[in-house]
């Protein structure tokens, strides 16, 4: 497995307008739950957003993908934590096009769940991914994730109810997964 490198580093004000100006493509946005329940963006709600971020007042551990040229890519997040029960949903998006389809997804991908089992013992980090979302699916799978079943009508996108699959990793799968490398 060839995976690029690279960093999850904090948020900054920084990432402001790559942020803002990745949620006015459709095409990076599609999948994301956010175009379907806010208006358009402005950059200060982008702004605001960060801030929230970077004070995790919104319960989310959220980190700026960074290439190993320093170019900032996308990000990943921890969210809707249960700490009773030790898991957590992740999100991911690469917003700069260029970057798609080379494995900088996967690289973070890894790099989150690695916090999430060591920083935050998780026991379990999950996802949702929209059923006509196939390549994330493809990428999910091929990571290791185990699809839990479908949530029928799980969300409203563009009008129309859509369902989703459920995926999820295991600490004991990460660590075997990493164990065999």
């Amino acid at each position: 497995m060839n995976i690029p490198f690279v960093q999850l580093r904090e948020l900054t004000l920084d990432n402001v307008e790559d942020r803002y100006q990745w949620s006015l493509d459709t095409e990076v946005t599609k999948h994301l739950v956010v175009p379907d329940q806010y208006p358009p963006f402005t950059r200060e709600d982008t702004r605001r957003w960060i801030e929230a971020c970077i004070s995790r007042e919104n319960g989310y551990e959220q980190r700026a993908i960074v290439t190993k040229e320093g170019i900032h890519i996308g990000w990943v997040d921890l969210k809707n934590f249960d700490n009773t029960n030790k898991n957590a949903e992740l999100g991911i998006a690469i917003g700069n096009k260029e970057y798609w389809g080379k494995g900088y997804g996967m690289a973070a991908l890894y790099s989150m769940l690695q916090i999430g089992f060591s920083e935050f013992k998780l026991e379990k980090v999950w996802l949702r991914v929209d059923e006509d979302n196939l390549q994330a699916r493809k990428s999910y799978e091929r990571a290791g994730f185990v699809c839990e079943g479908i949530m029928r009508n799980d969300r409203l996108r563009q009008g129309k109810f859509i369902h989703r699959y459920r995926y999820s990793m295991l600490k004991e799968e990460y660590q075997s997964l990493f164990n065999s490398l």
